[in-house]
């Protein structure tokens, strides 16, 4: 079993969410209580309709539970106001999307720039800290490329320097390899299995892909919005 020690970076207690679908109540989570720690590389698995997405999402401050608390790095979501949970999101918590989501009018060193600009870095900080990253997830020498100029997995490459050019409390990814090959998922997985490792970056997955939950340290299951299992390797 792992230890990650006793920083907590994500605390859920007794959550649900409950969506409407015309008439019918649909139960996405049901009671979920978990606490993510810092360091940790966490697979959130299940069948597709499991709650994956959505648990994500709350966790994300992309959506609010119906009910239970929710917390990042001690800061009770549902305490804050629009404006604090978007500074939440922008520095404390980092995203990669299946589809990439990134800018196609910006390049690759724009897109990973972003968050950054946003926070109001110098154009200094952010060019050392991008130009690093950026040859950090094996992109040196394409900064200036369009996405539509990348492959699926250097946009993806793209997408995790963006996620964490914030030094972000945790990384969010929902479904990071779906939209690529076997051996470019491979390469990712490797590339942020090393950003745990070497930068203590704390990864917080959804998938089905059977190579994340190999390489994942915790893994908890969903079903029907409910932790079926929660193992430690």
């Amino acid at each position: 079993m792992t230890d990650y020690g006793n920083e907590a970076v994500v605390e859920i207690g007794d959550v649900t969410k409950t969506y409407q679908q015309g008439a019918v109540d649909v139960h996405a989570l049901r009671g979920l209580t978990m606490t993510i720690q810092k360091g940790e590389f966490t697979a959130i698995c299940g069948p597709s309709g499991s709650g994956k997405t959505t648990m994500l999402n709350i966790i994300g401050a992309l959506d609010m539970p119906t009910s239970g608390s929710v917390s990042v790095e001690g800061h009770d979501l549902a305490k804050l106001s629009r404006r604090a949970l978007s500074n939440l999101r922008r520095d404390r918590i980092g995203f990669v999307f299946q589809a990439y989501n990134l800018i196609p009018v910006l390049t690759a060193y724009e897109n990973a720039e972003i968050v950054m600009s946003l926070q109001g870095k110098t154009p200094a900080e952010r060019q050392e800290r991008v130009m690093g990253l950026l040859a950090e997830v094996g992109l040196e020498g394409m900064e200036h490329r369009r996405p539509y100029e990348l492959s699926g997995g250097q946009q993806q490459r793209v997408a995790i320097a963006r996620a964490i050019a914030a030094n972000p409390a945790v990384v969010l990814a929902d479904e990071p390899t779906a939209n690529v090959d076997s051996d470019t998922a491979d390469r990712l997985l490797v590339l942020m299995e090393g950003l745990n490792r070497d930068r203590d970056v704390t990864f917080v997955f959804s998938t089905h892909d059977p190579k994340v939950m190999e390489r994942a340290k915790r893994i908890v299951r969903l079903v029907d919005g409910r932790i079926a299992t929660d193992e430690n390797k």
